[in-house]
């Protein structure tokens, strides 16, 4: 399903933080005044129209404000006992593959469409994290008939100094897979 952008609609870029207004329409091209006053070019795939908040509803919580409030009120207990992390441990980028959190809505998509919408987004994740030099990335990829895991294996299987293995099943259940780096730390 290809979206109809004009000038004027509001998008934001998918897998980005990045959002704008459409300036510009050439082709498949289309350019972007961002929030942050930058022009920027993306192909229409990876934008999408932000202008019917409805459609975006279903991705923000249902909880009530009082139940927030009332959280942050509680009173908070301390651990005395400090756990030393290590640095590295700290953060573990986790992308979640399903396509029900890659887009609002799937109506109109052939299942080649949407195993090259998390195939691409996996690539990004991965070159991402290659950039940022982390060591460690989890793609939450579910079980189905895995053919999207059989697809990220054969992804994954073209890097070098990596290694990757199902992930902890305590966690993440049996449908994810995590990635080490194996980088050396400048």
């Amino acid at each position: 399903m290809t979206q109809i952008f004009e000038i004027g609609d509001k998008v934001a870029v998918l897998d980005d933080a990045i959002s704008g207004t459409v300036v510009k329409i050439n082709n498949k091209e289309i350019s972007i005044e961002t929030t942050d006053g930058f022009m920027m070019t993306f192909f229409v795939n990876e934008l999408i129209k932000t202008n019917n908040t409805s459609e975006l509803s279903g991705f923000f919580s249902t909880q009530s404000l009082s139940s927030v409030l009332k959280d942050k009120e509680a009173p908070k207990k301390h651990s005395f006992v400090k756990e030393k992390k290590s640095r590295k441990d700290e953060f573990v980028l986790e992308v979640d593959l399903h396509i029900e959190k890659l887009v609002p809505s799937k109506r109109g998509m052939s299942n080649y469409d949407i195993l090259n919408l998390q195939m691409d987004t996996a690539k990004r994740q991965m070159d991402f994290a290659v950039r940022n030099r982390m060591p460690k990335l989890v793609f939450i990829h579910g079980v189905g008939e895995g053919v999207l895991k059989a697809e990220l294996d054969f992804l994954l299987g073209r890097y070098e100094n990596i290694s990757f293995q199902d992930a902890n099943y305590q966690k993440y259940g049996i449908g994810a897979t995590e990635v080490y780096f194996k980088q050396n730390q400048k």
